[in-house]
């Protein structure tokens, strides 16, 4: 059965008329999928009744299911949701006094492999459709009445720039659908320099988060597997004409892990990398992952001091607030965790979590 959650206005006015009706019908449909959060066609009310049984019979709205969720003492929401094939992908809720954003999964999995993530190291299963990736923010909402999200990151499971077309697809309907401002809305990527480009001519004024990790392309292949088939100079060049073309500051994500790339040396090698091209670096201390071994958070002064020495030389810096602190909100882990569960596993709800969205949203 198809779903109506992936549809534009026009193309469920084409809907209406293809099934009898005219094509106000289909405008009609729209509001109750993407604003008035509807989970069933009958409970769209304002349709003749024929009409709501012929569509019933053809379509279904297509939401996910919540099959659980865990609640931080900050308000923070990690749920796991069940898609229309029973594949699982984590969405979380982030509540702030002034807003609320959503973080948004893109890929059932991921295919990038990177060493120090839970969801890398799970491998890809499929990638998801537009209407799946709407679906988490759109679950979310109806899951939280009393507040309205206004942000959303891509930035859950998956390379966004390997689901290129679904991304973009779900991103305009979120402006078009739902009234979402596109400088409300941050994709992220791991470097896929290709995707980077294109999505610098689709002329939406987006944030682009660009996850670095390294000062140097032979520590960045032994971090992130595609470290090896785009180079860091690649990345950059790529990043410049982001800006170039859209005029957006980008922010430059940097993991930081303990011996690695942490070293005062590596933060004045990083900060010569990016040279005069605009934008901030947010610097995330690592988070505990159980399949990443070796693996180990920098002390607070190890990362006082790498943010000092990229200040000193001019670059903006930030740290993510840690957000769902033993909740497993990182990206990956409650999927993790309840899969182990239900193997008869421990799970992982003891993590310590850093969020992964909170200074990109707040350098806007």
């Amino acid at each position: 059965m198809q779903t109506l959650l992936g549809m534009t206005t026009v193309q469920l006015e084409q809907l209406a008329v293809n099934l009898g009706e005219k094509p106000f019908r289909g405008r009609q449909i729209s509001r109750w999928v993407y604003k008035d959060h509807a989970v069933e066609i009958e409970q769209m009310v304002n349709l003749p009744k024929a009409f709501q049984r012929k569509l019933a019979d053809n379509y279904t709205i297509g939401h996910g299911q919540i099959v659980h969720k865990d609640v931080a003492s900050d308000k923070t929401i990690k749920y796991l949701l069940s898609m229309g094939d029973n594949e699982r992908v984590e969405t979380v809720w982030l509540p702030y006094a002034e807003r609320v954003s959503v973080c948004l999964s893109t890929q059932v999995g991921c295919p990038v492999g990177c060493v120090f993530c839970a969801t890398g190291q799970g491998g890809l299963a499929r990638n998801m459709t537009a209407g799946e990736i709407v679906d988490q923010l759109l679950t979310a909402a109806a899951d939280n009445p009393n507040r309205r999200i206004s942000h959303a990151v891509f930035m859950g499971m998956g390379e966004p720039m390997l689901n290129y077309d679904a991304v973009i697809g779900a991103v305009r309907l979120m402006i078009d659908e739902m009234g979402m401002s596109a400088r409300h809305l941050t994709i992220s990527t791991v470097g896929v320099a290709p995707g980077i480009r294109r999505l610098a001519r689709e002329k939406l004024p987006l944030t682009l988060a660009v996850s670095l990790h390294a000062p140097d392309d032979a520590l960045r292949e032994e971090l992130i597997p595609t470290g090896r088939k785009w180079k860091l100079k690649e990345i950059l060049d790529a990043c410049r004409e982001y800006f170039t073309l859209t005029g957006r500051n980008l922010t430059f994500e940097y993991l930081m892990l303990a011996d690695i790339n942490d070293s005062p040396e590596q933060a004045r090698a990083l900060a010569a990398l990016l040279g005069d091209l605009p934008g901030n670096v947010n610097l995330i201390p690592f988070n505990f992952v159980q399949t990443a071994h070796g693996f180990h958070r920098p002390s607070n002064d190890r990362i006082r001091e790498f943010r000092e020495e990229l200040e000193a030389a001019g670059r903006v810096t930030t740290q993510r607030m840690e957000r769902g602190r033993l909740i497993s909100a990182a990206c990956g882990q409650l999927r993790s965790s309840r899969d182990a569960a239900e193997m008869d596993f421990d799970g992982l709800h003891d993590v310590d979590e850093t969020a992964q969205y909170d200074a990109v949203e707040e350098s806007e």
